[in-house]
């Protein structure tokens, strides 16, 4: 990923050709941060379909935060995404139907439902992510421990800045 791929160098050293009075830091970030999301972005469809043939690749999403968080309210899992609860619903219809999650009482509040992974949701994700875990670390092998630690450090700092933004 050097600048002969994407015109610029790691230090931000622009390849002819770029814009005038452009932050090439900044730039290389940006085309950086471009290939990475394009990845994840087929990577995310890949899983998806891994998890289940018919499962959108947005749906997996869903799946992520309910392994993570536990049972959740429909309301609460459309706010986190940024969705319509109509939006919602229809992702969750769509995984319900695939056996991959289940409506259930709310202990706390007898009128509302949480929604959670099943068993056979729960295990078809867990081998796929418990994959893509091992992906990552064949891919990142020959990097230092720290190194990793600090690209993860680094990525939750923005991820952190970013919530906080969106929140405003």
């Amino acid at each position: 990923m050097g600048a002969d791929v994407h015109d610029t160098g790691a230090d931000g050293t622009a390849a002819e050709g770029a814009p005038a009075g452009v932050d090439h830091v900044f730039l290389a970030l940006e085309r950086e941060l471009s290939v990475f999301l394009r990845r994840a972005r087929a990577s995310s469809g890949e899983m998806a379909r891994e998890v289940h043939p018919d499962l959108e690749p947005s749906a997996y999403g869903l799946l992520v935060r309910l392994a993570d968080a536990g049972a959740q309210r429909a309301t609460d899992l459309a706010g986190f995404f940024g969705v319509g609860k109509a939006t919602m619903s229809r992702q969750l219809q769509a995984l319900e139907r695939l056996g991959l999650v289940a409506r259930q009482p709310d202990p706390a509040d007898g009128r509302a439902v949480l929604v959670r992974l099943t068993d056979e949701g729960r295990a078809r994700f867990s081998r796929v992510r418990n994959g893509r875990r091992a992906q990552y670390a064949r891919r990142l092998a020959s990097w230092d421990r720290g190194e990793v630690a600090e690209l993860a450090r680094l990525l939750h700092r923005l991820n952190t800045e970013q919530e906080g933004e969106e929140g405003q």
